[in-house]
């Protein structure tokens, strides 16, 4: 399904997004060394409810999965790149961290990722492969346009990520957002440009590059859920919603305060 949204409709998505870029902010502010991934899951939970949201993921049950998430964010450590499982490992001083987050709000739901580094280490590499996602997201979205298609996101995003030297995996990418949290269309980290779905007003996108250091393949880790680099190299991921607007793109899941 891809579903148009409503002027109003939009104006509840900015907040829902606002709220989830929040979250993120908070929660990077609180992931210092010794931080335990069960007490970012547990923080991002109260904070959920006190905004009177929804968790998009608690209960998410995908094919890909094993049975319902149960948890409130995704923490990928390293070598995890998507939908990383929260479970007890205390954050190391140059651990790479990808916070992922989907909160629904008053109908509309927002999905938006970062990636950084903990504590004083700054591995280069490391520090390469973020800035390379970030740059990949801001020309995915400037290529979005209301006479843009599909393909012409993918195509920047893609030339970003491969132009760093990048492998690109399309088994997962952006999606179309709305009502709820995974919808059609899909939005490939490459693709040619002039095809697919043209955007229109009102359509929301999640858009996310997520890359790995030396692989594009993955492994699925025991716990049935994170989705780890096949080698163990290291990983990174940014999102953000956007809504497509007369104008070009907006970005939905930008933080209220910097």
């Amino acid at each position: 399904m891809i579903e148009i949204l409503t002027p109003a409709e939009v104006d509840r998505a900015r907040e829902t997004g606002a709220l989830v870029a929040d979250i993120l902010q908070a929660m990077k502010s609180r992931a210092t060394v010794g931080t335990n991934l069960l007490d970012i899951d547990q923080w991002t939970k109260e904070m959920i409810a006190e905004a009177g949201a929804e968790s998009c993921y608690v209960d998410y049950a995908p094919s890909f999965g094993r049975g319902p998430f149960g948890h409130y964010i995704c923490t990928g450590v390293n070598d995890a790149v998507l939908h990383g499982l929260p479970h007890n490992y205390a954050l190391a001083d140059g651990d790479l961290l990808t916070l992922d987050l989907a909160v629904v709000k008053n109908g509309i739901a927002a999905d938006a990722a970062i990636s950084f580094l903990v504590g004083e280490s700054q591995p280069a590499e490391s520090v390469a492969m973020i800035e390379a996602t970030e740059r990949a997201l801001a020309a995915g979205i400037a290529a979005a346009g209301p006479s843009a298609k599909i393909g012409d996101i993918a195509y920047a995003i893609g030339r970003v990520l491969i132009d760093a030297g990048y492998q690109v995996n399309t088994q997962f990418g952006g999606h179309g957002i709305g009502s709820t949290m995974h919808q059609d269309p899909h939005v490939p980290n490459t693709g040619r440009p002039g095809r697919g779905f043209k955007l229109r007003p009102g359509l929301l996108l999640a858009l996310e590059p997520w890359i790995m250091a030396d692989t594009d393949e993955l492994v699925t880790d025991d716990d049935g859920w994170t989705l780890r680099s096949a080698t163990g190299c290291r990983t990174a991921h940014t999102e953000h919603t956007i809504a497509i607007t007369a104008d070009g793109a907006e970005i939905l899941t930008l933080p209220t305060q910097k």
